[in-house]
């Protein structure tokens, strides 16, 4: 049985993008995948057991294959809210240990490979002896590398990274570099190649930036602040992507500019003049995403209604217009299991720029 371990040099390096791309290219190849992702930081409930965001993510997506795994096991240490001063006062580090092994014993019966995508850097989790390189060496799988961008930063922090694999005795398959801005794409594809090769480190692919990737959905934004919606939205308008954020603090002759395809636009609750403009574009076929009303401002039912109808979803903030496009710019956007066009784009991605047959070869 293969094992891959994705480690990054940082948080949203793209670890479960490289995840998933390798389980949905991989199907030909290894015919029963499995995955783990051992230590959880950002979790949700599901039948009250905790369990990690990603893995839930990429739970749907074997489902598509056919597989079969318990949520449970594929993320079995969720590090909650006093998890780490818990740990500190009274260490606990046989139990973590025992989960781990155990989970992933289950995870891999009878799998050809198994996919385990670590949390952070290398030395994320030696707060309670379960970095991410120790964690590696006691599944006894070979990692791959993630960073982000750039050719000097990567390479400084994907050196250092690596250090940390090598002292655990722990071998690296490679790294990819992902997030690479597409103008300057072929510059760093060449030297961040040249640069790894002087350090002994093999480059498995270069991923060009694609921001479709990072854009949230109104679902999200839903899910990720205390907004409420004006009225019940339908699954399909819950899932337009913002790919621009437009603040509706402006008049309209100047704000028509500004408001294209995929806009979110934010606006206090008694601008009804900058929500007559947006319901005005879109039915003249600007694709609006959504709408949110800021300062707990209600506009009249005449407007209410005229959203409705239009099947744009419009969202309440009780926070002013400054604070509430601050939050929604600031979320971390993940990819859900009900984003299937960004899934489909990921999947692409690894295909056309990660040396697949290379990575075969070097397991």
């Amino acid at each position: 049985m293969k094992r891959i371990f994705i480690a990054a040099t940082k948080q949203n390096d793209g670890k479960t993008t490289v995840a998933l791309g390798l389980i949905s290219n991989f199907q030909k190849v290894f015919k029963r995948i499995g995955f783990i992702k051992p230590v959880g930081q950002r979790y949700l409930e599901e039948d009250g057991v905790k369990v990690d965001e990603d893995s839930i993510l990429i739970e749907e997506s074997l489902k598509l294959y056919g597989i079969k795994s318990k949520l449970k096991d594929m993320s079995p240490v969720a590090v909650e809210k006093g998890f780490t001063e818990n740990y500190i006062a009274g260490p606990f580090r046989k139990t973590i240990t025992q989960q781990i092994k155990e989970s992933f014993k289950r995870v891999s019966r009878k799998q050809n490979l198994v996919i385990i995508e670590g949390t952070g850097h290398a030395g994320v989790g030696s707060v309670f002896d379960h970095s991410n390189a120790v964690v590696a060496k006691l599944l006894g799988s070979k990692v791959i590398l993630v960073s982000s961008g750039g050719i000097g930063r990567p390479i400084d922090e994907l050196v250092l990274n690596k250090a940390l694999f090598d002292k655990e005795g722990v071998k690296l398959l490679g790294v990819i570099i992902n997030k690479v801005m597409p103008g300057k794409f072929n510059k760093i594809n060449e030297l961040v190649r040249k640069g790894l090769r002087r350090k002994g480190i093999e480059v498995l692919g270069v991923i060009p930036y694609n921001p479709m990737l990072s854009y949230p959905t109104i679902r999200q934004i839903l899910e990720e602040t205390d907004y409420k919606t004006l009225f019940n939205c339908s699954d399909v308008s819950l899932d337009n992507y913002v790919a621009k954020i437009v603040i509706g603090a402006m008049q309209p002759k100047d704000a028509v500019k500004y408001i294209v395809d995929h806009s979110l636009v934010i606006t206090p609750g008694d601008r009804e003049d900058i929500i007559k403009l947006t319901l005005d574009l879109h039915v003249q076929g600007c694709k609006i995403a959504g709408i949110i009303l800021t300062g707990d401002l209600i506009p009249s039912q005449e407007f209410v209604h005229q959203t409705k109808s239009a099947s744009i979803p419009v969202l309440l903030a009780k926070s002013d217009t400054y604070t509430t496009a601050s939050a929604v710019h600031d979320l971390t956007v993940k990819i859900k299991p009900t984003d299937k066009e960004k899934i489909e784009t990921v999947k692409n991605l690894i295909h056309d720029y990660v040396n697949l047959d290379m990575l075969v070869k070097r397991m």
